[in-house]
């Protein structure tokens, strides 16, 4: 069984440092065998937003940019979770993932674009691990005018500490 890191380097996929949080709060906690990462957004290696996940999904935006910004969402999820866990091998699965997706009026392809996120944390934590319950959400405003915004829920085995 691969691990998710040797998934990660098949994918190409090197995990950026975590961004520090902006306001009030923590970007991980862990409470009994549960990981809760705060909402993530489509921020590069440099912590900057490209400018192709800037602004409204189908006003600004369309499907491709918006996959492409839920899947930098979700990496920077994994980046997260193995700065709170020390090993992406302590995650058991992906529980859920909470999409809020910038979205101009009468945009319907919420679930289309949130894919992004969902199809690499399977492709990422293989099928068993990494298939997960979630919630797609059309908001008005995101922080930096981000076209993505996804939070999730890892469970973790808790003997395994760091």
């Amino acid at each position: 069984m691969a691990s998710i890191e040797s998934r990660l380097k098949e994918l190409g996929i090197v995990l950026p440092k975590p961004a520090a949080p902006v306001a009030n709060y923590a970007p991980a906690l862990i409470t009994g065998n549960l990981l809760f990462i705060s909402g993530q957004l489509p921020l590069d290696a440099n912590g900057k937003i490209a400018p192709g996940h800037i602004g409204k999904l189908g006003l600004d935006l369309f499907n491709e940019a918006g996959q492409e910004a839920a899947r930098v969402c979700a990496i920077n999820l994994l980046a997260q979770a193995k700065a709170a866990l020390g090993s992406l091998s302590r995650i058991t699965r992906c529980v859920r993932l909470g999409g809020f997706i910038n979205a101009g009026p009468k945009f319907h392809a919420l679930p289309a674009v949130m894919n992004g996120a969902s199809d690499f944390m399977v492709a990422a934590l293989g099928p068993d691990k990494g298939r997960h319950t979630r919630t797609t959400v059309g908001v008005a405003e995101l922080p930096m005018d981000a076209a993505m915004e996804i939070d999730a829920v890892f469970e973790i085995d808790p003997e395994s500490h760091h």
